[in-house]
């Protein structure tokens, strides 16, 4: 006698179907892990954008008194002449100067001390290294107050003001640049250096046409964050400028009577230059990456 098949129960068929060994339990553990570093970095991220947010969006700020710190409504009066605020620009001014030169000198040192570091062994490169990393570990309270001291020591050399400044922020510029290229020395390939030599380079065109374009995205990267740590810095220039007044100066010194709108426009406007900056940066560094990824039988096929 034949008997009928009957269907199993969903419940069983569920069941057979389950992998074995894996639990709710441990899908939703994975699922937590899974989601909980970006939840976490999301959230740090917000946090650090907030404050920038809250500068940009109060320069728009209609405010009636001296201090802008309460939302009185949306106005573009204050975008129309940013600088009318006495001393801002030309503090502005001094800001840029002082981070453009001393990028541009501690890039180059930092550059040439990196190369030194990586490349040749000589006495005293162990302490050498101990004092690039010196100034990253010392407060900037500390660091401050000892380049005072120092400049007012050597008082017939040194007055305070611009040069004093610039000489401050070279100073600490150079431990990040170094460094920052060091890194990217690190991995360098010197076969290609020796290729170039052996093709008849010497050692300045190797340089200018092999090393430096390998690196410069290192060096690129050190430079703006040079620039960045330069124009931002307040401590040490306060114990060093004298009665010279740079643009975290100048904030610091209003605070203490108001606050106008044009501080919150032009610090959203060295935000969006320095985000541009970054962008483009980036975007090269890829493009490079790209290009040395791409092989000579490539090129002829395309």
């Amino acid at each position: 006698m034949a008997t009928e098949a009957y269907p199993a129960p969903a419940a069983a068929t569920a069941k057979a179907a389950r992998p074995p060994g894996v639990s709710p339990w441990r899908r939703a553990g994975r699922t937590v892990i899974h989601w909980s570093l970006p939840v976490y970095a999301g959230l740090a991220l917000i946090y650090l954008i907030f404050p920038i947010a809250i500068i940009i969006w109060f320069s728009f700020n209609n405010t009636h008194s001296r201090f802008n710190f309460v939302w009185q409504g949306w106005t573009l009066k204050h975008w129309k002449d940013p600088f009318q605020v006495p001393g801002l620009l030309d503090a502005l001014k001094v800001s840029i100067e002082v981070a453009l030169l001393s990028t541009l000198i501690a890039t180059a040192l930092g550059t040439m001390m990196a190369l030194a570091l990586v490349r040749y062994e000589f006495r005293g490169r162990a302490p050498l290294n101990f004092f690039i990393f010196l100034p990253l570990a010392t407060p900037e309270i500390v660091l401050g107050a000892a380049l005072l001291s120092l400049f007012l020591s050597q008082s017939k050399v040194f007055q305070l003001g611009f040069g004093t400044i610039l000489i401050a922020h070279v100073m600490f510029n150079i431990s990040f640049v170094v460094v920052t290229v060091r890194s990217r020395l690190i991995g360098f390939d010197r076969h290609l250096e020796e290729a170039a030599q052996d093709l008849g380079a010497n050692a300045w065109t190797t340089f200018w046409r092999v090393t430096l374009p390998l690196i410069a995205p290192g060096v690129v990267a050190a430079a703006l964050l040079a620039f960045a740590l330069s124009i931002d810095d307040f401590v040490i220039t306060n114990l060093n400028s004298g009665s010279t007044v740079t643009y975290p100066l100048f904030i610091w010194g209003a605070a203490r009577v108001s606050i106008p709108p044009e501080v919150n426009i032009v610090a959203t406007m060295i935000f969006v230059v320095t985000v541009l900056i970054a962008i483009l940066t980036v975007w090269q560094a890829r493009r490079a990456e790209k290009l040395s990824e791409v092989r000579p039988e490539q090129e002829a096929i395309a």
